[in-house]
């Protein structure tokens, strides 16, 4: 059985950031774990871009241009949508979160995705601070795990 594993060495990868605006205060905190994972995996200041969007349904089509840019090799999506009293959560969420796999699939670029859909604040700020439960991290290893992959099956006319 041949096995193909993705590397989480980043030095030679071009990363876009695509960050909400919308409950800053979390999204300011999956950004900096995404940028702390980033150069923890070696990829160096002047290959990230950084977007920043208003809320989290601006993301898929920000990340969407990046791909189809052909600069990047992996996305990462930060936000928070936190669950409110209406239905417009599970829109906002379905959009956001479906809309980032769209452009993966669409692009072959991976998205990883860094958008945490809780009920409180409270469940928000344990999933952005500092340390291991911090989404920005697990998106950031996510995204440049599956760019590697994918640059290995290609490397293999598998993709």
């Amino acid at each position: 059985m041949r096995e193909l594993r993705g590397s989480l060495d980043g030095t030679a990868l071009r990363v876009g950031l695509v960050r909400s605006r919308f409950n800053e205060s979390v999204t300011r905190g999956l950004l900096a774990g995404a940028l702390d994972e980033l150069a923890t995996l070696k990829v160096s200041d002047d290959r990230i871009t950084l977007c920043e969007v208003p809320g989290a349904l601006e993301i898929p089509v920000v990340a969407r241009a990046l791909a189809l840019g052909g600069r990047h090799h992996a996305l990462v999506a930060l936000g928070c949508v936190i669950r409110g009293e209406t239905d417009h959560y599970e829109h906002v969420c379905s959009g956001t979160i479906g809309g980032c796999g769209q452009v993966a699939l669409q692009t072959g670029v991976p998205v990883g995705i860094g958008v945490i859909t809780c009920d409180t604040l409270a469940q928000a700020a344990e999933r952005s601070g500092a340390g291991p439960k911090n989404m920005g991290r697990a998106a950031v290893r996510a995204a440049l795990e599956t760019a590697s992959l994918l640059a290995a099956l290609r490397a293999e006319g598998g993709a």
